[in-house]
């Protein structure tokens, strides 16, 4: 019997790759550019393709490739995958939608903490200026905040919307949420040597509410077009704002003209409409807080997606 193939053309878990090998299946990690994609595919063979957010399935390379059965994303968002026209041509599409979600939130707050103490703005400033300047750079950034005591409007209390909340309740923030499809969530708190685990309730609100109402807002939501001009006008002076969502979920422009105006403090970014080149006057932007889309790209997140993908693609192959 040959061996089922599998291209993961935006790289793979070592310890996924060794599962998969020791249940018969062959796996190719050598990046393909997207215009060769569907040669290499139908040349190999390949009956699975494994991505991450570099590589596109659209309907053209599905068209192209009558052989293929999988497609398995790496990761929580599939937009750039044709998902209903890939089902509707019989092929199973997955995701991983639970195994980034810590990392995830661990970095929104990584940013949070960044811009309320200046971290990103004296990492720039010191390496320039510390020696000479180091009285003015004290002074210049000691005006700091808590975030104990503040309140964080997350829109979007999916997985990873959950776990931001409760590191928030964790650094004693008050949480509210927006969420067009839920009404409520009840969060388990998993505190170490606590059992059983602390359960909190937290009821949804409208947007306008949350944007009326939040000190810091964080962004989850799978796409579109949520925070523009309007919703900017609604929020309160001096918020600050989080997107490790998806580019263009916060128009851009938009946001970097309250910026500029005060009346968003600070945001940060690390998602961006025309990835993989930001717009300059983002990533020149005083008040902006950067990084290169890396909210899945920690060691344990990436094994997990690992051993979410081997499950997965065992049991279709193990079920068909």
């Amino acid at each position: 019997m040959n061996k089922i193939k599998i291209l993961a053309n935006d790289g793979m878990d070592a310890q996924c790759k060794v599962t998969l090998e020791q249940n018969g299946f062959e796996i190719e990690m050598q990046n393909v550019p997207q215009a060769n994609l569907a040669q290499a595919i139908n040349d190999n063979n390949y009956e699975v393709i494994s991505v991450r957010s570099a590589s596109t399935v659209r309907k053209e390379l599905i068209d192209a490739c009558p052989n293929l059965k999988v497609i398995v994303r790496g990761g929580v968002g599939m937009d750039n995958i044709d998902v209903e026209y890939a089902r509707s041509k019989g092929l199973t599409v997955y995701n991983t939608p639970a195994s980034s979600s810590h990392s995830v939130a661990e970095l929104v707050f990584a940013h949070l903490f960044g811009m309320v103490r200046f971290v990103y703005q004296s990492n720039r400033d010191m390496p320039v200026s510390g020696d000479k300047e180091f009285g003015k750079l004290k002074k210049k950034y000691s005006g700091g905040k808590e975030l104990k005591g503040k309140t964080i409007g997350i829109i979007g209390i999916g997985r990873i919307g959950q776990d931001v909340a409760k590191i928030a309740l964790g650094c004693g923030m008050k949480v509210i949420a927006h969420d067009a499809f839920v009404p409520d969530v009840n969060l388990e708190l998993d505190i170490d040597g606590i059992n059983p685990k602390p359960v909190i309730t937290i009821k949804t609100i409208s947007l306008d509410e949350l944007l009326m109402q939040s000190d810091f807002i964080s962004v989850h939501v799978p796409g579109g077009n949520v925070i523009g001009a309007a919703e900017i006008a609604k929020m309160k002076p001096g918020v600050c704002i989080v997107n490790t969502a998806r580019g263009g979920v916060i128009d851009e422009m938009e946001l970097l003209k309250a910026l500029d105006a005060k009346h968003i403090t600070h945001a940060a970014l690390d998602v961006f409409e025309n990835e993989p080149a930001p717009k300059s006057e983002l990533l020149h932007h005083p008040n902006i807080s950067l990084t290169p889309h890396i909210g899945a790209s920690t060691k344990e997140a990436q094994e997990r997606i690992g051993d979410e993908i081997a499950q997965l693609v065992i049991a279709h192959f193990k079920s068909n």
